[in-house]
This record gives C-alpha cells, structure tokens and sequence, in this order.
C-alpha cells in the first residue's frame, strides 16, 4: 500500500506535518517503538509508530530521524497522546531527512493503525493471512471471547496448514493451536533460539527436535514493556523476549511467506504489550511494598498497604496470605552501564516463578515482582504452608487464616499448597537460560522460608539475599539457594559483611586481647577450651591441665572484662560466633 492511502482513511486519525512529495512510497509493514535507536528492528519500507517518550530535548529528534531514514522507512507517525502537539524540531528533522511525518490524533490507539497497515500490506502481497488480520481485534480482546495469541495460531493452521505455539525464554507454552508442544521440546527450542541469538544470527533459526524441524521467529518487545538499555547489545533482550516455534523448515520459504510470518509476531508483540501493561500496575504495588520493608517502616504500615494492595496482588485469593520472598540476580562478566540487570531480572523472575506446566500469558497474576538497582524481588503469595515446612515460623503460618474454619462438627480440610523451593524453581528452564547466558552472564537466585504476617517481611527479604550470595558461591551459570541451606553458621559467617564483623570481634574481644598481652594469662584460649567442652568445668579444666579453681578465676576474670555471663546462652553464642569471625 501507498502512504498516501493512510490519508484517505479517516479512522486512522493521522495529519501530514511534512513530506508531501513522498506519499507514494510503499509501505511494508508497521512498527510501534520508543527505542532512541530502534534500527536493530527495521528492514526498510515499516511505518514507524512513536510516542516520543526517546525524547528528553530538542536535539534528540534530528539522530532518532536520520536513523530512521538510513534504514529506509517509509514513515513516521508520532503520537499526541502523552505528548501533545509533535514539536518543531521533529518536524524539521523529518524535512531535512525528506521523511514522511504524520501526527496521530490522541483518541487513535497505535493498534488501529497496525491493524489496518497490516490487513492491507497483507491482502495485497499473500491472500493467505487475511482471515487472520480480519480477526486482529480479537487477538487483542483480553476476555474468553477474544482468545489472545490462540486465535491467529488456530487460523495459521487452518488456513496454511501450519502448527505454531508461543514460547517464552525458558520454552514455557503461552499460546498454542492444537496439540500443546511437550515441556521438554519446548525448552530444547527456547535453548535452541537463544543459542543462536547470543550469535547475533538474525531470524528465523532452525532447530531439529525428536526428527521434526522448527522454524524459530524472535518476538521483539519492543513497546513500554521493552528494556531500556543499549539497543545493539542483544544482552539486554534475549533474556525476555518471545518466540514463535512453527513446525516447519522457512529455508526455502518464499519471501512473501517469511513476510506474513513477521506480520503474525508484530500482532504477536501488541499481546506482549498488552500483558506488560497490565502487569505495570503490580510491579508498581510491589515495589512501594519493598520500599516499606527496606526502609525498617512499622509492620502495621506494611500490613496496611498489603491490604490496600490485596485486589490487585491477589485476585480471588480471598484470604490473608502467606508470603515467600525470593532474590534474583542477573550479572554479566563484562559490566556495561547501559545494561540493566535489575530490570532484566525483574522480566525473568516473573516468568520463572510461573508453574511451567501452566500456559498462558497471564499465569503470572498473582506474582508480583520489583527491582532495586541490580536486584529483582518478588513477593510470592502462599494460601498455605506445608505441615513440613522448615522453621517455627512457617509451623505457626500453617494455621488457617481467619475465615476459613470448618463447620462445628467436622474436621477441617487440610490446606497444603507447597512452598517454592529453590532448586525446584530452576530444574525446568536450567538448560535454556545457560544457553542464553552463555559464557558470560550468570542468574543467582535466592528464596526465604514462608512467613505469616508483615511483621516477617524484613527478615524473609535479609533471608533470602543471604541465600542468593549462597547461589552466588557456587560454580555454573543457573544456581539457587533456598533458606534451609543457611541453618549452618558457618555457611552464615563468610556473608556477615567486613565492617560489621570487624565491630563485633572488636568489641568482645579484643579486651581479652590486650589482657593477654599484658599478662600472658591466656583468656582466648581459656575462652576457646570452655566453649568447646560446652561449659563443663570439670573437662575443661582437664583439657587445659588447670586446677578447677585456676579455671573459675580466667572465667571470672572474662566475664569482668567483656561485661558478659558465660552461664547465659546468648553470651555464650556472642563468643562463639566472635571466635569463629576472628
């Protein structure tokens, strides 16, 4: 179709601010970005659709332009939406570069116009994916009526014989027509795809599973949901992005095949969009919730806010939760500022907390996930605590909350809805996240023991970053660890950080210290022994060769200099761990 086309449709909303002469270029395709650099994703002939939210001052349109223009787009139409009216300077950028601008009117959504880009670049190059564009409205109806991504897989296949399924990065199955792809094939197919994008290798990638070949085409998010980082680094997506897995081989497909295919992954790419958005509002919630517990706020605050928070973190949930909070971590070996590896981790932690036998791009509902600088933390709710759930804390949460007793008379069910468990997490995407990581990048991932009430929050959050630096010791590109791996001390000590060890050694010890130098009398050793023979003075003074009475004078004289009581467990505990830091 022909720009100039755009103009006569009046539904499309779109006003020409310059380019007059340039309306009979041909438009291939559409796309929606707010990439300052979006050119990783054009191939020439797109109608580029913006809501300028790139645009910080006047000097960044005149390079976001002469992008476009290089890679040969047919033209660009800016939004008025967030915006308001399209600023001088773009107008001239586009000018100087003779590239077609059109303002789009504030009550015309981008996917009116993708749909009818689409409907028409599609009927005129192959009559195949028309039943399929006609039916795009449904594609981005969120109720059972519209049937999301199913809706375009079921028509690729009866209409071009073609068997398709959405995939997410760990090869989970969003959507699909038919016969659903078994869990196995479709991790090997995401470890496949990203794999071959970590190459830079541009789509669709081939891969043979179980003797059938697939055709892997990248689903780029490329609209608010999108990472802002560097666009060339493909680090900064390939933890994320989408993939469609169709079961044939597109080596020798016609152009205008490969083309309908692009089309079906940017209607593909509006659900994404649309899942992203909704999920905007219940990373916000979590992330002021994270901000309380971090900020040490009172656990009636925190409480408060859960409550206020509970429609929209736990729909249908109905009852007071439980909750687990699990620390994820995505590092790279050579650190790059523009890389965000919070925001990374943010995207991947949602998807891996999803069950994997679950489909469907909205399985995640109740998952709610924030980020702090490199860091992603979810909040995870639990209905339930398993009765062997480690820990007197998670023994106590397994009473039911309030509101669900049974009736007088009978036995109330038993609730057991299982606790994440760290290793658990990771089994199913291990292998096709090593492959995106590959010889560079490393996931770390931490997770607390459930706890009942906001009062617990802060220690579960402390808990479950102590087990993500527990993961991080160890060796390979995927590693977990849960909280019943910190009962050890010694597994505890080597993460207490320096200053505060420092402190704490200091502060006991070191008057025994300077004693022992004054009067050669031994006291750390002394200290040592007793602790050891776990306060029995008689076996202690005969692993010391020392009269019972010498011993109860070095005793006494400790607990004189250190103000602390060597009856008492806690101080008995104080000095171990003081020892074991020193």
């Amino acid at each position: 179709m022909r720009l100039r086309a755009l103009l006569d449709t009046e539904a499309l909303g779109l006003r020409l601010l310059g380019g007059e002469d340039e309306l009979d270029r041909s438009v291939r395709g559409v796309m929606t970005t707010d990439l300052r650099d979006p050119s990783r994703y054009l191939s020439g002939g797109e109608l580029v659709l913006t809501g300028l939210a790139w645009r910080r001052d006047a000097a960044d349109s005149e390079p976001f332009v002469r992008i476009l223009a290089n890679a040969g787009v047919a033209g660009l139409a800016a939004g008025e939406a967030e915006m308001g009216d399209v600023p001088d300077d773009m107008i001239e950028a586009c000018l100087q570069h003779r590239l077609p601008l059109f303002a789009v009117d504030e009550t015309v959504a981008f996917a009116t116009i993708t749909e009818h880009v689409v409907r028409q670049v599609s009927g005129e190059r192959a009559g195949d994916l028309a039943a399929v564009v006609d039916r795009h409205r449904r594609l981005m109806t969120s109720g059972p009526a519209g049937g999301g991504p199913e809706v375009v897989l079921d028509l690729l296949t009866s209409d071009l014989d073609l068997h398709a399924w959405v995939l997410s990065p760990t090869g989970r199955q969003i959507a699909g027509a038919g016969e659903p792809l078994p869990p196995r094939v479709g991790a090997e197919l995401a470890g496949r795809h990203l794999a071959a994008t970590r190459t830079g290798r541009p789509g669709p990638h081939r891969a043979e599973v179980g003797g059938t070949s697939y055709s892997l085409f990248p689903i780029r998010n490329t609209g608010r949901g999108a990472l802002p980082a560097a666009p060339r680094d493909v680090r900064a997506s390939v933890l994320s992005d989408w993939l469609l897995a169709v079961a044939a081989d597109a080596g020798d497909w016609p152009a205008a095949r490969l083309d309908l295919l692009q089309g079906v992954t940017q209607l593909i790419a509006v659900e994404r969009d649309r899942r992203d958005a909704a999920r905007a509002v219940r990373r916000r919630l979590a992330q002021e919730v994270l901000e309380l517990v971090q900020t040490g706020a009172a656990p009636a605050e925190i409480a408060a806010r859960l409550r206020v928070a509970a429609p929209v973190l736990l729909p249908g949930l109905g009852t007071a939760p439980h909750w687990q909070v699990v620390v994820a971590r995505v590092e790279w070996s050579q650190e790059d500022a523009d890389l965000s590896g919070g925001r990374a981790a943010q995207a991947l932690l949602e998807e891996i907390l999803v069950d994997p036998a679950v489909a469907g791009p909205d399985s995640a509902d109740r998952i709610a996930v924030a980020y702090t600088g490199e860091e992603a933390i979810a909040l995870v709710p639990l209905t339930a605590v398993p009765a062997a759930a480690d820990g007197a804390e998670a023994q106590e949460g397994a009473d039911a909350p309030e509101g669900t007793d049974a009736p007088e008379g009978t036995d109330a069910p038993e609730r057991q809805e299982t606790a994440l468990h760290a290793d658990a997490l990771l089994d199913a995407v291990r292998a096709p996240l090593a492959a995106g990581l590959a010889d560079d990048g490393r996931l770390t991932l931490g997770v607390s023991a459930p706890v009942h009430s906001a009062e617990g929050l802060r220690g579960a959050l402390e808990e479950a970053r102590h087990a993500r630096r527990v993961a991080a010791a160890r060796p390979g590109p995927v590693c977990a660890a849960g909280h019943h791996e910190l009962a050890s001390h010694v597994l505890l000590l080597p993460f207490v950080p320096d200053d505060v060890r420092r402190a704490f050694t200091a502060r006991l010890l070191d008057p025994l210290r300077d004693y022992d130098r004054r009067h050669r009398a031994e006291l750390i050793e002394t200290l040592e022994a007793f602790l050891d023979c776990d306060g029995s003075w008689t076996r202690c003074a005969a692993r010391l060769h020392l009269h019972v009475n010498t011993l109860r004078y070095r005793v006494g004289r400790i607990e004189q200099l250190t103000g602390r009581d060597l009856s008492r467990l806690e101080d008995k505990l104080d000095f171990f761990l003081a020892l074991r830091m020193s």
